[in-house]
């Protein structure tokens, strides 16, 4: 049976899908579960003219009836969360136990329950009021829908219609389009079920959330383009985002884009004295978690050459090649990254343990460690600065402090950058050099610390620099901060009083609501 798309409130057949799917478990790498459409455009306009008329329905809404949809989403995640997790790791090869069961579920129920909050705090919305001048703004909702499109590795946490984007657009009080991930459409389901549920307790209007499981690429693109639409979020390659990126900016559309990165992790020279075996341990656990499946995967680590270099790599290749090797998600993800170790190959690097896949069942690729010197780096630097999205990392030899600098000059934009230092300053004068220009390149500058964590917390900054992300703005992860993404400033002159909105009006409406008033924040009626 193939499945219904979930369109303006209803259940119903896709029209005319040009194809159909199913997943297909990279441990068995057998076909398996129901059969999902890939939508044609008409379901697309369909879904369309919906989300347009409720993003008329809800301008002006409460933001009450949002925080009690995102609230019942998470209690009722929370409820199916057996078979969440079992079709989630037969999909995609994650662990159930620990990181599906007991890290990304929890963390997904809670975000939406930190934008629930957010959403009825409003303060994340910024109202200035200059009184003087009878002038007023805030960040209001979008004129049109917002579509996600979300990545294969987060099945829960990223997914498009239960994670990050979609719970900080829809609390910015935007009506989505979830565009799931071919990759685990039967997770995919099940959560838009419970969505469909939790709508249907709220005040909502019927259209507030979409589905479509799938379309072709060029009708992505279209997608991107057309006028209808308030903004597109998509994570995953730098090569459909920047197509997508493309598409969107020449409609003149807002685009959010989580793309591609190496996140470097600088060694300094007397932190390797001082604990290379701890570093070589910490950044093998890094390298290795998720088979490597992360965007803030330790890509790639620089270090000046000396005994102490050489002792830490050594130690490093052990690690790898002892560590078991863990499940890719997909034949497209693995031929993807060995495709990206031939072209590092292809301009210096050196394989110093590691490099071979298996496309029979399960999908595994071996956890791989490069090795090229700093002089052929800068020769190749773009190339050598491909992502190899798995297990793996490129180690770059310095002479000195001179190269060191030279290499870290020359990176593109990442989500993170990490810098290891002695413990009591001895290399502070070389981090003093190394620190400014790191953080540039990066949106999340790390001390002692490797980057595969991302904390929900409101300070945190997931995004970055270009080719990171489409914007160094703005952050994907960190309510109420990622919401702003899903709004546009509005300003109010001279507006009559019971015109505006709430917000802006001279009685605070929470009475909490933190606003800028004639230049003082104030939680206080005017």
């Amino acid at each position: 049976m193939t499945q219904p798309i979930w369109i303006d409130g209803h259940w119903r057949p896709a029209e005319s899908p040009t194809e159909t799917f199913q997943a297909v478990s990279p441990v068995d790498c057998e076909a398996f579960g129901d059969t999902f459409p890939i939508s044609s455009f008409e379901d697309v306009q369909d879904a369309l003219s919906a989300g347009c008329k409720a993003a008329e329905d809800m301008r002006g809404l409460s933001p009450e009836p949002i925080a009690l949809f995102l609230k019942a989403y998470a209690d009722l995640i929370e409820k199916q969360a057996s078979i969440l997790v079992q079709t989630a790791a037969r999909e995609t090869g994650l662990p159930a136990v620990p990181r599906l069961r007991d890290i990304e579920l929890p963390r997904t129920c809670d975000q939406l329950r930190q934008a629930a909050e957010a959403a009825r705090d409003r303060s994340w919305r910024m109202a200035v009021i200059d009184r003087r001048l009878n002038i007023r703004s805030w960040h209001g909702p979008l004129a049109g829908p917002v579509v996600i499109l979300g990545p294969n590795n987060f099945p829960l946490a990223f997914n498009s219609i239960s994670g990050g984007d979609f719970t900080a657009a829809l609390s910015a009080g935007n009506p989505v389009i979830a565009k799931g991930h071919p990759g685990h459409p039967n997770t995919t389901r099940l959560l838009a079920e419970s969505a469909h549920e939790a709508l249907n307790r709220s005040r909502l209007p019927r259209a507030a959330v979409q589905l479509i499981y799938h379309m072709h690429p060029k009708d992505g693109s279209r997608l991107a383009a057309h006028p209808s639409i308030g903004a597109l979020a998509f994570t995953g390659s730098r090569g459909a985002g920047l197509k997508l990126k493309q598409a969107a900016e020449e409609a003149g559309n807002p685009v959010y884009l989580e793309m591609s990165g190496i996140n470097p992790v600088i060694l300094l020279p007397y932190a390797l004295q001082e604990r290379s075996e701890e570093i070589a341990a910490e950044f093998s656990t890094s390298c290795t978690l998720g088979a490597g499946q992360f965007c803030t995967n330790p890509g790639l680590v620089i270090l000046i050459e000396d005994e102490w270099a050489s002792r830490f790599l050594k130690s490093l290749a052990d690690n790898l090649a002892a560590a078991p090797r863990g499940t890719i998600g997909s034949r497209q993800v693995l031929t993807g990254w060995s495709a990206a170790l031939k072209e590092l190959q292809l301009h210096g690097a050196e394989i110093i343990t590691g490099g071979e896949t298996e496309f029979s069942s399960p999908l595994k690729a071996s956890n791989t460690l490069l090795q090229v010197s700093a002089k052929t780096f800068l020769a190749h630097s773009s190339k050598l600065q491909t992502e190899a999205f798995g297990p793996s990392t490129l180690a770059v030899l310095t002479r000195d402090s001179e190269e060191l600098l030279a290499v870290v000059s020359g990176l593109e934009g990442n989500l993170t950058g990490s810098i290891y230092s002695h413990s009591q300053e001895l290399d502070d004068e070389l981090y003093s050099l190394v620190a400014p220009v790191l953080r540039d390149k990066v949106g999340r500058l790390l001390n002692d610390r490797m980057p595969t964590g991302v904390a929900v917390s409101p300070a945190m900054h997931h995004g970055g620099p270009f080719p990171a992300t489409g914007h160094p703005g703005f952050t994907s992860v960190g309510i109420p901060r990622s919401m702003l993404r899903f709004t546009a400033l509005q300003c109010y002159d001279n507006v009559r009083p019971h015109r505006l909105p709430p917000e802006l009006q001279d009685k605070n409406p929470t009475g909490r609501m933190w606003r800028y008033i004639d230049g003082t924040w104030s939680q206080s009626d005017i």
